[in-house]
């Protein structure tokens, strides 16, 4: 089975590329032609998310795992597009360049039977260009949370001050 999938960058202006993966390949696989369709090196961690229909993160899946305890991180080259992309679940997020944080929206669009003659993954589309820098994420924090609040609450925190 072959998946038709569009690739959205996170801005205002309308920048996707749409392209052709076997269902079978790793979402490595779709990692390395994600950077190759957009023009980045490839040289940068990234991580696919599973997501909701609204969107909503949820499950990591890492290029590498770099944690300390090591074999807790699911890995993309362990895991397989079909297993996460169905039409049940046909959304992922993927995060490029942890400083950067160029973030896409990535769409199953169709699932098709793969074509004689045919080399996948395949770009079949590509519209607009990738801007210089990466679009500014705004990470607002709750305004009804107030952090001086916190400190002044030191005595509630349940902490032995002296522990040592």
């Amino acid at each position: 089975m072959i998946y038709k999938i569009r690739i959205i960058l996170d801005v205002e202006d309308d920048i996707f590329r749409d392209i052709e993966i076997a269902a079978d390949n790793s979402l490595e696989e779709l990692h390395n032609t994600i950077t190759q369709a957009f023009g980045f090196l490839g040289n940068e961690m990234a991580s696919f998310y599973t997501c909701d229909d609204d969107w909503n993160q949820e499950e990591e899946i890492a290029l590498f795992d770099m944690g300390e305890n090591g074999g807790k991180v699911r890995l993309m080259n362990e895991t397989f597009l079909e297993d996460v992309m169905t039409e049940q679940t046909p959304k992922l997020i993927y995060v490029y360049d942890f400083l950067s944080m160029w973030t896409f929206f990535v769409e199953l669009a169709d699932a098709v039977e793969k074509e004689d003659g045919r080399s996948y993954p395949n770009l079949l589309f590509s519209f607009g260009e990738l801007p210089e820098s990466p679009p500014e994420k705004n990470f607002e924090a709750d305004p009804s949370f107030d952090f001086d609040d916190t400190f002044e609450n030191y005595d509630d925190l349940d902490f032995d001050e002296n522990w040592n």
